[in-house]
């Protein structure tokens, strides 16, 4: 046995975890290559080896579960590669006007058939709200509803939808509650569909980078946005919210959480999945809004999200014999990797999942 299989045995024993083992969640190498990319990078190699079928695994979800819990994505962050890749995120801002749009190129115009394809009947590429919901529809409608009430949204309000997808939400909030809605996005194939879906309501549908919207409103929805933000640029985002923002308004920020406040993403997400992401922490949401705007309260319901990318992944492998003439089988192999990988996370409570409401005080 080389050396290198010899290690990673031993690392992911210590989350019980074998190689070529019989358990569900065990790993099945099928080309010895595994073990020299995953040695030397970490858990970007791990991700790239999983799309070039050279381990397969059948449980994901579980082993994922096993290795968060195990300390793994902790020793991985030390290898050298990842150290470099933290180095140059903690001094250069990846998400600068123009790098913003990277992840509008590489992964949200990749094809609205491919995402539509699994968001089920609301397009939200976000998580749902499973209170008792036994449906992702259902879920996705009370999540929905969820914002709708803690913005308190009435006919009177002139609500400013940042980073607005496929236009679901805009059209929920304008057909339920009445109020006028402005939904800005940089992502061509999202405008394209969100502007025919919501033609016939009080919805206004713009290209327009967050650092450029104009306007004022009295209430401000940030959905799944925020980590194409990029923690260099919270504090200017807060200060374009607040400009934005009337006196007395408030702002919802609907967010995938960490515990503890990064400079960037996990390696194999930042490349194949959001170029760039950060996922932020309060004290990173709160430093950026002192003097400004105020964390008014905070509720979490990760485990909601568990559930959300399960539903994605039975959607995508059901629709897969029709996405599979125009996608490669890399890209299925990517967005299952992701799916559950990210849901096991999840199952770990190594993320959270927040909606953080914010106001702007009348005095100010």
């Amino acid at each position: 046995m080389k050396l290198s299989e010899r290690v990673l045995e031993r690392v992911f024993a210590m989350a019980d975890v074998a190689i070529n083992g019989t358990r569900s969640w065990d790993i099945r190498v099928a080309d010895e290559r595994f073990f020299r990319t995953v040695l030397l990078q970490g858990s970007l190699g791990f991700g790239e080896a999983y799309m070039r079928n050279w381990w397969t695994c059948e449980d994901l979800e579980e082993l994922f579960f096993r290795l968060i819990n195990g300390g793994l994505e902790r020793i991985s962050r030390v290898l050298p590669t990842n150290a470099i890749g933290r180095l140059i995120d903690s001094t250069i801002n990846q998400q600068t006007r123009f790098k913003s749009k990277r992840v509008a190129e590489r992964h949200y115009n990749m094809g609205n058939d491919l995402f539509l394809s699994f968001l089920g009947k609301y397009k939200n590429y976000s998580c749902g709200y499973y209170d008792g919901a036994d449906s992702l529809d259902q879920a996705q409608v009370q999540k929905m509803e969820k914002i709708c009430r803690e913005l308190g949204l009435t006919k009177h309000d002139r609500l400013l939808d940042v980073g607005g997808g496929w236009g679901e939400f805009a059209r929920y909030a304008a057909s339920n509650y009445g109020c006028h809605v402005t939904s800005i996005n940089i992502s061509d194939e999202q405008i394209g569909h969100a502007t025919e879906y919501c033609k016939d309501t009080p919805v206004q549908v713009r290209k327009c980078d967050y650092r450029d919207v104009t306007g004022r409103y009295t209430k401000i929805a940030v959905i799944a946005m925020l980590t194409h933000v990029g923690c260099k640029n919270y504090r200017l985002f807060m200060e374009t919210m607040n400009r934005c923002l009337e006196p007395g308004g408030i702002m919802l920020i609907e967010t995938v959480g960490a515990h503890v406040s990064r400079s960037n993403c996990e390696p194999w997400t930042n490349k194949y999945i959001f170029p760039g992401g950060v996922i932020p922490s309060l004290k990173q949401l709160d430093r950026a809004a002192r003097g400004l705007l105020q964390r008014e309260r905070t509720s979490e319901f990760g485990s909601s999200y568990v559930h959300t990318l399960r539903a994605w992944h039975k959607n995508f492998n059901h629709a897969w014999p029709v996405l599979r003439s125009n996608y490669s089988e890399a890209t299925r192999l990517m967005f299952e990797y992701f799916f559950l990988s990210c849901a096991g996370t999840f199952r770990a409570r190594d993320l959270s999942y927040w909606h953080v409401v914010m106001n702007k005080q009348s005095a100010q």
